[in-house]
């Protein structure tokens, strides 16, 4: 089935496609500037009109649809219906009434090839979904193989050690992971208005759909949420297509988790893998990257609150409830529901009962473990071998310590249907949930609404209506949903003896304090249902997505490296062209450069300029029209005796406390204040910070401390850098200084000491000698440089001039900035500064060797300017 719009699908699947009048489509985007994708300003009102008109839609993608299939075998058709404890379908309840939900997934049935086309008409027709049929050989490859040989176990902290104990990585089985959510973004395509709709893309086997999506629609409103934990990056990085995969979760506007831990490692990936730094911003986390912001939202999910009370009064729960209770009579009855799988701890939490039992004889013929397997929809040698050793250990605590009538063990292998689990639940005293490693696990979160009760299920057990209710949890500290249980018993689900205990003190708790663990549980599960996890993760993608339209973007790399630079339309690169233009049309120009990041790169090894750099600068000081200025934050002694070829070049070091305008002239001080006494408190501070931060050092300058971190590791680093900031911060608080965080630097400085003093006195001193700048070019890469932009842009020029001078901030790297333009790296930065240097006049009568008025202190009768954040 093809079709370029929802309506169009709709209306195909309906029958109604030849009456109804085809309104036209919304103009397609068209490449306004080359390389920058955006929409055309101009529509037509009928255009206007006819979005307006559109439903917006949220389009929740997962590997499988919420639906459950069955064909007649006698009629030969299909009968589907939602599968209502599917959390795809329940999430639903929290989103918006005034939006369409469609879903996009495949079905857990094989469907015919000659019949899709009917059955994709019927579901869109009558359930809103959007079926993807994926070839019997892909999909077996996708999800069997690459999801379940690979991702599976290695987010779930497996390696492949050695054959036999995981699987290898297998590019075949990446290629089909690949394609299968191709035909993910294939299908979203079919039903999509880019323009009004939201994307909602779910788990682990579609982590490089957002990369097709935003391929196909740079401005996509797109999140994604991963239900299974996220390894830590020692884990992660061990995947052959780690890279990416990374990038193409970074596609996505809003990234979720259940847990800080998943998010925290997420993070560290993108730290040390790509270099990224992420910041708190108003209770939210985000992530800088290609000028846009992907925000990190930390949430778990819940459970359906309707669904579960519903089916505590179904007759058929009541009756099976009935039936347990005369089952487990004078019984304390633990329950434990869990997926066939080696993450589950089964055999652990077996082991831990029967060292329960040995401990406590007392315990013996009333304390009964129901542990509930729910099978799977694939199988392996591993899983066999698991279930296989549950049985062994279950035979064997039946036998060690059952009798006539009384088994400790029932393991129920078989699919269960949610009646039956909500009957075990609302009668066990107890419920156990001891993985050893597992995503959410909303299994606790159901035992807790059924423990709470229904009048038809307390007629059932016998319960008083009024009295209060109990519940007991054991829970695995290494699952999403035990940072939310606060009331539970956590446990380190290898350690069979503390579980053993855990166990014994939840049966022997006393009622009162059952009665207040229960009473918490209970008031933060109905509050923090799926419902509410859904209205919040659709609320903060709105808020992830609201400034898509204010921003350019342009479309980077190839295949999964694909991504989108997104920037603001008055941020755009620094062309040679355009700037030359300038250059040539003006006579009195200023020029300042940035040393370490803009002519030299920071990972350079050797720091010291190299002859290309040289001679462009001294081509660019032999025009007369040029005042060329290094504005460094390093110490003079090396800027001085690196740059001493360059006769007119202006040197401001240490920031701008020194500075001075040619080879020839003198340093003068910018500052009157000599006393350093501060260096005696600062000094040690750092050192104990350098012995405990391996790659660390001390920079000494004559005005300022340097704590340099960039060969450290880069968490570790940066998180000591934040205590250094802050341990300086008290101790300096008296003294007549500023304690700075750079790149990769924490900085302590005199006040007062900016670059955009400098920049700001050299213009001044250039324009009382009658040479006011008509250009004026400042490139720079970190923070300090914003000073220097500001004070250029900021700074109020000769009023006499005819025209405005030509200004050009320029930041290296694509990154929120003041300057509004940029330039990728220092290569560029080297390339424009040729350019502008062919177009430049030799030397004849002016020379840079001195300041255009007496030798005064370049910073007399300077006002503060205020540092920047």
């Amino acid at each position: 089935m093809v079709a370029r719009s929802y309506t169009n699908l709709l209306d195909l699947a309906s029958g109604n496609i030849l009456n109804t009048p085809q309104t036209p489509r919304a103009l397609p985007r068209v490449m306004t500037v080359p390389g920058v994708i955006s929409d055309v300003e101009s529509k037509q009102s009928s255009e206007d009109s006819f979005q307006s008109e559109q439903r917006q839609k949220i389009i929740i993608v997962s590997s499988f649809l919420p639906l459950d299939a069955k064909k007649d075998k006698s009629s030969g058709k299909w009968s589907f219906s939602y599968d209502k404890d599917s959390i795809f379908w329940q999430l639903k309840d929290g989103l918006p009434p005034e939006v369409d939900v469609v879903y996009v997934g495949s079905l857990t049935v094989d469907v015919d090839a000659s019949e899709q086309e009917q059955v994709s008409n019927q579901l869109l027709e009558e359930f809103k979904c959007v079926p993807t049929f994926l070839p019997s050989e892909i999909e077996d490859q996708f999800y069997n193989g690459f999801c379940k040989q690979h991702l599976w176990p290695l987010f779930h902290y497996m390696l492949p050690m050695y054959p036999g104990y995981s699987n290898r990585f297998d590019r075949t089985l990446w290629q089909a992971y690949v394609s299968a959510n191709k035909i993910f973004a294939n299908k979203v395509t079919e039903v999509i208005n880019p323009d009004i709709d939201y994307v909602w893309v779910h788990d682990y086997q579609l982590m490089v759909l957002p990369t097709f999506l935003r391929k196909r629609y740079s401005r996509i409103k797109l999140g994604f949420f991963l239900h299974s934990p996220f390894p830590t990056s020692e884990i992660y990085r061990t995947l052959p297509v780690r890279g990416e995969i990374l990038k193409a979760l970074l596609n996505a506007d809003l990234i979720g988790f259940h847990t800080f831990d998943y998010a925290r490692h997420f993070l560290s990936c993108c730290s040390r893998m790509l270099g990224l730094e992420y910041e708190s911003k108003r209770g939210y986390i985000g992530l800088e990257y290609l000028g846009r912001t992907i925000y990190v939202k930390i949430l778990p999910a819940g459970i359906h609150m309707g669904r579960l009370q519903s089916v505590l009064d179904h007759t058929s729960s009541t009756t099976k409830a009935r039936e347990i209770y005369e089952q487990f009579k004078g019984k304390q009855l633990i329950v434990g529901v869990d997926d066939m799988d080696i993450f589950k701890g089964i055999s652990l939490k077996l082991l831990a009962l029967e060292q329960l039992l040995e401990e406590y004889p007392t315990l013996r013929g009333k304390l009964v473990m129901v542990q509930i397997l729910n099978p799977l929809r694939g199988s392996s040698k591993d899983i066999e071998d698991a279930k296989e050793e549950a049985y062994i250990t279950a035979n064997r605590i039946n036998q060690t310590f059952g009798f006539q009538g009384y088994e400790p063990v029932i393991i129920i292998d078989r699919h269960v249907p949610f009646y039956e689990k909500a009957a075990y639940y609302a009668m066990a005293e107890c419920c156990i949930v001891n993985a050893l490693r597992d995503g959410m696990n909303l299994v606790p979160y159901k035992y807790i609404v059924c423990r709470q009760g229904s009048p038809k299920m307390d007629e059932a057990l016998e319960i008083d209506h009024d009295s209060e209710r109990t519940s007991a949890l054991v829970v695995s500290e290494f699952i999403g949903c035990s940072p939310s249980l606060s009331g539970a018993i956590r446990v380190n689900p290898w350690d069979i003896s503390a579980v053993a205990d855990a166990l014994y003190s939840a049966v022997t708790m006393s009622n009162a304090e059952k009665i207040l663990r229960h009473e918490k549980h209970y008031r933060y599960v109905s509050s923090h249902d799926v419902a509410y996890w859904a209205k919040s993760f659709e609320q903060d993608l709105v808020m992830s997505c609201k400034d898509h339209r204010s921003k350019n973007h342009w479309g980077l790399g190839f295949g999964l490296n694909y991504r989108v630079l997104s920037l603001s339309p008055n941020f755009r690169k620094l062309s040679d062209g355009h700037i030359v233009s300038a250059y040539k049309r003006t006579s009195h120009r200023a020029i300042f450069l940035d040393y370490d990041g803009t002519v030299v790169p920071q990972s350079s090894i050797d720091k010291s300029p190299s002859p290309q750099v040289i001679s462009v600068l001294n081509d660019l000081c032999s025009d007369p029209k040029n005042t060329v200025f290094i504005v460094s934050g390093r110490g003079k002694s090396s800027l001085g005796d690196w740059f001493d070829q360059c006769k007119n070049l202006g040197i401001a070091a240490e920031h701008g406390y020194f500075i001075r305008w040619g080879n020839k002239s003198s340093w003068e001080m910018s500052h009157i204040s000599t006393d350093f006494a501060w260096k005696k408190i600062a000094e040690p501070v750092m050192r104990s910070y350098t012995e405990a931060t391996d790659g660390s050092y001390i920079e000494t300058k004559e005005s300022a401390l340097v704590w340099h971190y960039y060969d450290a590791d880069p968490n570790f680093g940066s998180w000591q850098a934040m205590e250094l900031l802050d341990h300086l911060e008290s101790v300096l608080a008296n003294e007549p200084v500023v304690v700075k965080k750079g790149q990769h630097i924490v900085e302590v400085m005199h006040q007062g000491i900016t670059k955009g003093l400098v920049a700001q006195d050299v213009l001044s001193k250039l324009a009382s000698a009658g040479k006011s700048p008509d250009f004026v070019l400042c490139i720079g890469d970190d923070r300090s440089d914003e000073n220097m932009f500001e004070a250029i842009l900021t700074k109020s020029y000769n009023a006499n001039t005819s025209a405005a001078p030509e200004i050009f901030a320029c930041t290296v790297g694509q990154k929120p900035s003041k300057a509004r333009y940029y330039l990728d790296d220092t290569a560029e930065v080297t390339m424009l500064l040729e350019a502008l240097s062919t177009a430049s006049e030799p030397l004849t009568a002016f020379s840079a060797e001195a300041p255009p008025q007496n030798e005064k202190s370049c910073f007399e009768n300077i006002g503060h300017v205020p540092d920047l954040v």
